[in-house]
């Protein structure tokens, strides 16, 4: 996902000002320059200065707080939607912590939206919050949402999570790399490497002269003597602008704006060179950006300062006439659009997540810019507490080794300080032992990071997010950018409306937690749940305010909607299913009326297998919920008969496939009837009449192999059918008559996959030899045709299983007349009945094993 003030703008493709924090007066007055504090001496001459950073990058946010101290402008704009100049005094507020982002959604589609995100160590954060602590006036120039978003249509799937920012308004990263042409010209085959060499490593108040050198051994083109190679990522020009003052001379102040115009310098050479970088939009913006600067001039005179990525500090700096630039913006579409401020996440910073204007490494940028010194040394401590937390052994003398490690390598490797390859060899080399594993965790955790942003309430949102941030304090259900489990007990109150609020958020599509299995327990007062909460969550939020200003009455009126909108009767089933787990009770009745509608006119006995699964469980939800669910009882037990009288047929005439298909759709029907059985009331004759269905299917010849050996299994497991009567179907269903592959299927069907047929073979070696005698007897022409049937039944089972199935079958059967009192005896496997001898002497060992003590013999009880 990408930004609109992120991307043409320079943002992780534009080069910035980065180094004026280390050049001049402001490389003697380190702290000042991080303060905001003036430098002393003269005001730089009359702008407007224009910063050209790249956004997200601290060394570009230092510059900009030396230059803005240095300048000390009138008036401070920030590239940006103009709407959300009310919105910038909230940056004051101390419980606006960064990352945060503006939000900006057309206000009748609100799946249209996009992202300004602002880290602390953003550039345009830091001028935010130096011209609001000066009270500078402060602006957003850049063209407005109410364009940007209606230039582009709606991406399908509109809302999702990595589309949500990446439409209206937002561009993918340019064609031309700016940062990677300069580092390419400066005879460096890495961008960020080479950033980082001419900026990052650059601290205020550190050893400029170490960084200038460097600057000027590696230049091949991209700088010019030591400010060149400093201020080749800095940024536009001060001065640069039509009319402008120039940059001072020798003070100071004219060393804190040097950069910038070393940088303007290379950036006028690439547009030259590459025109729009492959962004013909860019000239809309620009045209609008020089008409906000020409208005700020008339207001606040010609002391103004732009803070803007630097790929379009040339454009800006270019002498136009008001006429043209209007030209430009004549007949831009135009939508209602709403923005507020809303937490963002490092992670969404990063390049991976599909950020156009993201940096590989927020988590080490943001150490860059916290730390005011020895920055390899506090961050192999974070590394070392990081490791400890996991348990694993890093002491203080593998720090010191791994920062040692670290210099050493920079400095064979011939950079001015080490970045953050050097410090990644390092940590992998000495407190991971050459192991990627923990390396990996520190690189989730520490270089890209989990900080999630807030903001205060007092900022604008749909009231649907104020109801929902409401019931997150009321529940105790903090909002995270790490991924993390929660265990619900729903006989607790409030785990229960824990429960609830996470159901109906799912039903609004706003996907904060998913359901997942849990560990503890299978019953159902449990529930487990993945939380983690994403920026654009806001985005679906908003979407769904559509139905409601609180989550419930929102949750209610798009579950009537879909009930009476759904055509598939599954479709209705799963619908009131979720009404009953998100305690929707006002939705239940028009739920219920639309599946009585769908499930009286459904006559297809595969729609009505789908659907009632899910009735079932809504059934044993309503009991551990204490909801009534007669209506719902009444429709599922008709459901059930239906499928009964319907079923025999429909499993005739089918291929492979369509006999997979309804070999699952049988076994989940067989599950859903036991669990109506279990209920308060269940349905009269509905065990004797499945269990005849279930015979009809194991008997039938045309029914399809695999549905004949399930049918036959799940009556064998619940004790419908004899042992004896299930080695004869067996038996029947391998005979030679039979062909391979339809009995190779009814294999599959009676022991395959994970239903514990395994260890029934294991148990019952009469079953085991039939299907050896089976499997010998295949013709060898006919044997490949069978074998990956029968790979995928078997490969199913656990090691230890069909390890046992190949020592009984190299085993083979006992040899006969090895003992004469075998003689008449029954082959191995489930006996003909009771042996009560062998069961008295478990029963003292489970006894001892549940921890009942035995019961002295003639003890009532």
């Amino acid at each position: 996902m990408t930004s609109p003030a992120g991307t043409a703008t320079g943002a992780g493709t534009a080069s910035t000002a980065g180094t004026a924090a280390t050049t001049g007066g402001v490389a003697t007055t380190g702290e000042a320059a991080r303060s905001g504090t003036a430098v002393p001496g003269r005001r730089a001459a009359s702008g407007p200065w224009l910063l050209g950073v790249r956004h997200h990058g601290p060394g570009s946010a230092r510059a900009v707080l030396a230059a803005l101290a240095a300048a000390r402008p009138s008036a401070v704009l920030i590239e940006g939607p103009p709407e959300g100049d009310a919105l910038l005094p909230l940056a004051a507020d101390p419980r606006m912590r960064p990352p945060v982002a503006l939000l900006a959604h057309a206000v009748d589609e609100p799946g249209r939206a996009s992202f300004w995100p602002m880290a602390a160590f953003s550039p345009e954060w830091v001028a935010i919050r130096w011209a609001l602590d000066h009270d500078v006036p402060v602006r957003f120039i850049d063209l407005p949402a109410a364009h940007s978003l209606a230039l582009k249509e709606p991406a399908p799937g509109a809302g999702s999570a990595e589309t949500a920012g990446a439409r209206a308004g937002e561009e993918i990263t340019p064609v031309v790399d700016p940062i990677r042409v300069l580092a390419e010209t400066a005879g460096y085959d890495d961008p960020e490497r080479w950033w980082e060499d001419v900026v990052e490593h650059r601290s205020p108040g550190g050893p400029a002269e170490t960084g200038r050198n460097t600057g000027t051994g590696r230049n091949t083109g991209a700088g010019q003597g030591s400010d060149a190679g400093q201020g080749s990522d800095a940024g536009g020009p001060p001065g640069a602008a039509p009319d402008a003052g120039g940059a001072g001379g020798g003070s100071d102040a004219g060393d804190a704006l040097a950069p910038f115009v070393a940088l303007a310098e290379a950036m006028g050479a690439l547009r030259e060179a590459y025109g729009d970088g492959g962004q013909p939009r860019d000239a809309v913006r620009e045209a609008y950006m020089r008409i906000q600067l020409r208005t700020a001039r008339k207001e606040f005179g010609d002391g103004v300062a732009v803070v803007c990525g630097a790929w379009h500090v040339p454009a800006l700096a270019a002498r136009t006439t008001l006429a043209a630039d209007r030209a430009l913006l004549k007949g831009l579409p135009k939508v209602r659009t709403d923005l507020t401020w809303v937490p963002w996440t490092h992670r969404r910073l990063a390049r991976h997540s599909g950020y156009g204007a993201g940096i590989d490494s927020p988590g080490w940028y943001g150490h860059l810019f916290d730390v005011a010194d020895r920055p390899i040394e506090r961050w192999m401590t974070k590394v070392a507490g990081l490791l400890r937390e996991e348990d694993r052994f890093v002491s203080t003398a593998h720090v010191i080794e791994a920062v040692r490690l670290a210099e050493t390598l920079a400095a064979l490797r011939g950079r001015p300080l080490a970045g953050l390859g050097e410090t990644t060899d390092a940590v992998r080399a000495v407190m991971c032992e050459g192991s990627d594993v923990p390396l990996a965790l520190v690189r989730d955790r520490l270089i890209v990071g989990e900080t999630l942003g807030e903001v205060p309430d007092t900022a604008p949102a749909v009231p649907l997010q104020r109801d929902l941030t409401r019931s997150q304090r009321t529940l105790r259900l903090k909002p995270e950018a790490s991924e993390r489990e929660l265990d619900l007990d729903l006989r607790k109150e409030t785990d229960a409306a824990r429960s609830r609020l996470l159901h109906r958020l799912r039903l609004l599509d706003v996907g904060w937690g998913d359901p997942v299995a849990g560990r503890g327990s299978t019953g159902t007062f449990r529930e487990s749940w993945r939380l983690s909460w994403e920026p654009e969550l806001h985005v679906r939020v908003a979407e769904a305010g559509v139905w409601g200003t609180t989550v419930v009455t929102a949750a209610t009126a798009k579950a009537e909607s879909g009930a009476v909108a759904a055509t598939a009767l599954a479709d209705v089933t799963a619908l009131a299913e979720h009404c009953l787990l998100a305690g929707l009770p006002d939705a239940l009745p028009v739920v219920m009326k639309a599946l009585a509608d769908r499930a009286a006119l459904d006559a297809d006995v595969g729609h009505l297998a789908d659907a009632l699964p899910a009735l079932a469980r809504s059934l044993r939800y309503g009991d551990v919920r204490s909801t009534d669910t007669a209506a719902l009882a009444e429709v599922a037990a008709g459901l059930a008969e239906r499928i009964c009288v319907g079923l025999p047929p429909a499993c005739t005439g089918l291929d492979a496939d369509g006999a997979e298909a309804l070999r699952r759709q049988v076994e989940a029907v067989h599950g859903a009837i036991g669990l109506l059985l279990a209920g308060t009331a269940p349905a009269e004759g509905l065990r004797e009449r499945w269990d005849a269905v279930l015979h009809k299917l194991a008997a039938r010849d045309t029914v399809a192999g695999i549905i004949r050996g399930r049918a036959t299994r799940l009556l064998l497991d619940e004790g419908r059918l004899a042992e004896d009567e299930a080695a004869r179907l067996m038996g029947l269903a391998l005979s030679p008559g039979t062909p391979p592959a339809d009995a190779a299927a009814w294999i599959e069907g009676f022991v395959g996959g994970a239903s514990g047929g395994g260890m029934l073979l294991v148990h019952d070696e009469r079953l085991l030899g039939l299907v050896d005698a089976w499997l010998t007897g295949v013709p060898a022409e006919m044997f490949t045709d069978v074998l990956p049937l029968l790979r995928r039944t078997f490969s199913a089972y656990e090691p230890g299983v069909r390890r046992t199935l190949g020592e009984l079958v190299r085993r083979g059967p006992a040899p006969e007349g090895a003992r004469r009192d075998d003689v008449g005896r029954v082959p191995g496997g489930f006996g003909p009945g009771l042996d009560r001898t062998r069961a008295d002497a478990v029963e003292p060992v489970l006894r001892l094993l549940i921890g009942r003590r035995t019961e002295p013999e003639g003890a009532v009880g």
